[in-house]
């Protein structure tokens, strides 16, 4: 039996697996590692976060975000699709070279509802599609008719250049 690691031992050891990884870590995956429960992960995830740790909840699980040596460029683009649109809209944009930071709604009582999505590539964006389907998960935009915002990154502004222009051509910008 693995044995229990406990508070700030645990804590350290998620660090450490987070600076290692490649791709995200899920909750699940890290329970298990420290022989605990998911909740406990969660807790001490927000524990890290209030101590400034660059730690990031995404639908894949959880990923460690140093600040970039490299400049990234942040433009917000307002969409708007249907929910089935959805796979072709993340498409057009990772096609690009370009990140999905988040999707950002204004909700008439809670006011902006901003949701990290943390997408680069094909791959990631099929296994978030994936997580919103097992979990029968709603979209955001779905409260909107469809009207969002998305916060896309990217090493260069012809990158993000070439993302507004793939979502202008798949009818999905909204323009001033």
């Amino acid at each position: 039996m693995t044995k229990k690691l406990l508070g700030e031992q645990r804590r350290a050891k998620i660090m450490e697996l987070l600076r290692e990884a490649d791709t995200p870590i899920t909750g699940t995956a890290l329970a298990k590692v420290a022989n605990v429960s998911r909740q406990v992960i969660v807790t001490d995830m927000t524990l890290l976060k209030a101590r400034n740790e660059p730690i990031l909840a995404t639908s894949q699980g959880y990923v460690y975000m140093p600040k970039e040596s490299t400049p990234l460029y942040e433009r917000i683009v307002a969409c708007q699709h249907t929910p089935a649109q959805t796979e072709e809209e993340l498409f057009a944009i990772v096609d690009c070279g370009v990140m999905v930071k988040n999707v950002i709604i204004e909700h008439g009582v809670y006011g902006d509802l901003t949701a990290s999505i943390h997408v680069s590539n094909r791959l990631e964006v099929k296994q978030f599609l994936q997580k919103v389907a097992e979990e029968q998960a709603m979209y955001l935009s779905a409260l909107t008719d469809g009207t969002h915002l998305h916060t896309l990154v990217a090493p260069t502004t012809a990158m993000l250049d070439c993302a507004e222009q793939a979502l202008r051509d798949s009818g999905f910008l909204i323009e001033n």
